[in-house]
């Protein structure tokens, strides 16, 4: 549960994410969560040469062959220059592993390369590269090589949105799913609110993923929190009527991840039927969470 007062101070917010703001936002999610760790935890998995191409997995069960559970891969925001998947102090994001364990998935969350040292398309490389390790481990972690979930926030969603359209690279297989939260799809059109940290990234490159996106053969979940800035609203629009998560923040659907409340389990509800059928060409999600969010 969510209580009054902190839904309360999300209104007061409204759709500011200046750094005074997101602490905030972070302190107090983090006392909701307190520790969240899922029961086996594999840390620092190489996907790649450079120290921040690493993976932690997470899981209800030790990791090893003769499973074949579904995977996760969650793509943290921060504005394409910062975030981690993992804080040493706050639970975040290890929440979402252990979300994604107590749904029986396997849930890995990564780290990737940042700007200004690694710019476009270096974030869609690292998605590729991580499903793509994901993919050769899976028989020895006891993970579905075929069930792979692609979950992406904010710059995290942009980077999984670019390999969607092979920005970086070869599109990998075994995709049953896709979760977009917040993020950017089309950097020419984006808002000035977001505007240079865009052009830092991406340098003035029209590399919109919308097309891509659009045409999609896989379930994909877009969304956008009720108090995020409208800018991500312009965004997701290009492609489809989002989800709204509502009396969320830019942030705080994905902190709420492991608690008891509407979004989760609206998106876990999402990726259980997603991962329950084959891909039937165009099936975008167009429906929005209702506001009967605030429990």
């Amino acid at each position: 549960m969510i209580p009054a007062d902190v839904w309360a101070a999300l209104r007061e917010h409204g759709r500011s994410f200046t750094p005074e703001v997101v602490a905030a936002q972070r302190a107090l999610f983090a006392e909701l969560l307190g520790p969240a760790t899922a029961p086996v935890v594999m840390r620092d998995v190489a996907y790649g040469p450079h120290e921040r191409q690493r993976l932690d997995l997470h899981a209800a069960a030790p990791l090893e062959a003769g499973a074949s559970r579904p995977m996760l891969l969650f793509v943290h925001g921060g504005g394409f220059v910062g975030g981690e998947r993992r804080d040493p102090v706050q639970p975040f994001h290890d929440n979402v592993g252990a979300w994604a364990a107590s749904h029986g998935w396997i849930g890995a969350t990564m780290s990737y390369r940042l700007a200004p040292g690694h710019l476009w398309p270096a974030g869609a490389e690292d998605v590729g590269f991580a499903v793509r390790a994901l993919r050769a481990q899976a028989p020895e972690i006891g993970g579905d090589p075929d069930r792979i979930i692609l979950f992406g926030h904010s710059a995290g969603a942009a980077h999984v949105a670019g390999h969607l359209a092979g920005h970086g690279g070869a599109i990998e297989s075994g995709l049953a799913g896709v979760v977009l939260q917040s993020g950017i799809y089309d950097p020419a059109t984006a808002g000035e609110e977001i505007a240079g940290m865009v052009a830092l990234y991406y340098g003035g490159r029209e590399v919109s993923a919308v097309p891509a996106l659009a045409a999609l053969s896989v379930p994909l979940w877009l969304g956008v929190g009720e108090h995020d800035p409208v800018t991500f609203y312009g965004q997701a629009a290009r492609v489809a009527e989002p989800r709204i998560a509502a009396g969320h923040s830019h942030f705080t659907s994905v902190y709420s991840l492991g608690l008891d409340t509407a979004y989760p389990a609206a998106v876990a509800e999402f990726i259980q039927d997603a991962l329950g059928r084959p891909p039937r060409g165009h099936r975008i999600v167009r429906e929005q969470v209702l506001c009967a969010y605030r429990d």
